[in-house]
């Protein structure tokens, strides 16, 4: 909420952002279910077993519901009455009702001819409801269910929302939850603010979850302050991230930085020559291949990260890169020429991404970060015994994981190595609820858990060292606690012998 304060800051670049526009990163809505992609002219989408353009989309405010029309077109659906004579006729109970599948005058090849006509969705389940023998005899409650449930067959209607952490979270979490770790959107919320995340902070940000939580970040800090993503491998997956559509104003604070490196300036070690030798030595890797595997294999994860995600973010490039892996014999010069210029740019992306590691390594080196996220598929505890080392005293941290012994782990560590307080290991616990009259309970299923969260507090670890007295006084109650099973763990052996 303090982030919310100062996120118009950015935006005024952006005075139509109310508006959906061309190039656009937005979230189909139907039902229950979401999906996330990117607004382009004559770009085909599939969702929920349809196809349909997006032209139509554009210019129309967020939170439009369209309907899918013949052809393939989107068009704003015109708000309209219920029907009125029909639906109000109900019976008191349900129990003279047989499912013997005869109810339904209307066949399969009935309702295949209604579409092929095209017949709009809502007259077909007009028609269902005058042809069912039994519609009548149900009660209300009955009736609502039935209608309910056609209308989410034969009609197609699909809301155009704008990205958010919450809507994001909940499609990773239904659609492809192993992607974010299993983590649910009230865990992913609860990291948020045992994290203290808001605008102007300096935050330390380790994940493997599609970049899902490091764009939940960026989106509460509104594009003020700075992010230092630690990322494994190659480079760091922001699939996720790219679905919130942030403007160019909010990357300017992003840096990142390899897991890998993290040692070495721990311990003073780290050199520009460390970074300078991996661009070169891939760039020379390609060049003797003279082939895009490199390439190929980069865009391939891209695309199977981005999931439900827009495919690509240069789709004429991967049209470019199909095209040349399905014919390897026409190669001329124009190719290579395109692939000299390739390896050119690479090597000045390259440059760049070494000066930004140059930079993060810089913000690191000053150890005065305001908060650490860690959420990973990795064991937790290397992982934060070595960056809590960049955090400043007072600071909070959080650390999520899918399952609880990890946690109980680290949570030990750090009792052992001091300088935290306010230890808290803590699992979320969800049910949602249908609020309908009458008819208000919790619903039959609900997630099994949403993994557990470590959360704790920075101290400064010098000045209890240094004054002696001082750790006596306030460690009397845990000397004797700690002592105490020591003792007894000394007699047992005593008494067997």
């Amino acid at each position: 909420m303090e982030g919310s304060g100062e996120q118009p800051g950015p935006q005024p670049q952006h005075p139509g952002d109310h508006r959906i526009r061309d190039g656009d990163f937005v979230v189909l809505k139907r039902e229950d279910v979401f999906k996330a992609v990117q607004v382009q002219r004559r770009k085909k989408v599939t969702f929920e077993k349809q196809w349909f353009y997006l032209d139509n989309v554009i210019g129309h405010s967020y939170g439009t519901a369209f309907e899918v029309t013949s052809g393939g077109s989107l068009q704003p659906k015109k708000k309209r009455e219920e029907p009125t004579a029909e639906t109000k006729e109900a019976g008191t109970d349900n129990r003279n009702i047989v499912d013997d599948g005869k109810s339904q005058k209307l066949t399969q090849d009935d309702i295949k001819a209604l579409k092929d006509k095209g017949i709009k969705g809502e007259e077909i389940v007009q028609q269902l409801i005058e042809n069912s023998t039994t519609f009548r005899d149900k009660t209300e409650f009955a009736q609502d269910k039935y209608i309910k449930k056609k209308k989410k067959k034969y009609e197609a209607i699909i809301t155009v929302v704008k990205p958010s952490t919450r809507i994001l979270s909940i499609m990773y979490y239904a659609r492809e939850p192993g992607k974010i770790n299993h983590m649910r959107y009230d865990t992913l919320a609860q990291m948020l603010t045992l994290g203290n995340i808001r605008a102007g902070n300096k935050m330390i940000v380790m994940e493997t979850c599609a970049g899902l939580v490091l764009g939940a970040v960026m989106e509460r800090m509104g594009g003020f302050g700075s992010i230092i993503q630690l990322y494994p491998g190659g480079g760091p997956v922001r699939a996720a991230t790219a679905c919130f559509g942030f403007p160019k104003s909010f990357l300017s604070g992003l840096y990142e930085f390899p897991l890998n490196k993290v040692d070495s300036l721990l311990h003073g070690t780290f050199s520009a020559e460390m970074l300078s030798s991996e661009p070169k030595d891939s760039a020379l890797v390609e060049e003797s291949n003279g082939t895009l595997e490199e390439k190929q294999a980069s865009e391939q994860e891209n695309e199977d990260s981005m999931a439900e995600a827009p495919e690509s973010n240069h789709p004429e490039d991967q049209e470019t890169m199909e095209t040349i892996s399905q014919d390897p014999e026409h190669k001329g010069p124009k190719e290579r020429g395109s692939k000299k210029d390739y390896i050119q740019e690479k090597q000045r992306r390259q440059e760049e991404q070494r000066k930004r590691h140059l930079e993060a390594a810089a913000l690191l080196s000053e150890r005065n970060a305001d908060g650490l996220i860690v959420a990973s598929r990795f064991h937790p505890t290397p992982l934060l015994l070595s960056l809590l080392d960049f955090v400043a005293p007072s600071r909070p941290f959080v650390v999520y994981c899918q399952y609880k012994e990890p946690l109980l782990e680290c949570y030990t560590k750090l009792r052992e190595r001091g300088g935290v307080i306010n230890l808290r290991l803590s699992e979320t616990w969800l049910r949602n609820y249908q609020v309908l009259p009458d008819r208000s309970h919790p619903k039959l299923l609900m997630s099994g858990g949403g993994g557990y969260l470590l959360s704790g507090f920075t101290v400064a670890m010098d000045n209890l060292k240094a004054d002696t007295s001082l750790k006596s006084n306030a460690s009397t109650l845990e000397s004797h606690e700690t002592e105490e099973p020591a003792a007894k763990k000394r007699k047992c052996p005593e008494s067997d012998s």
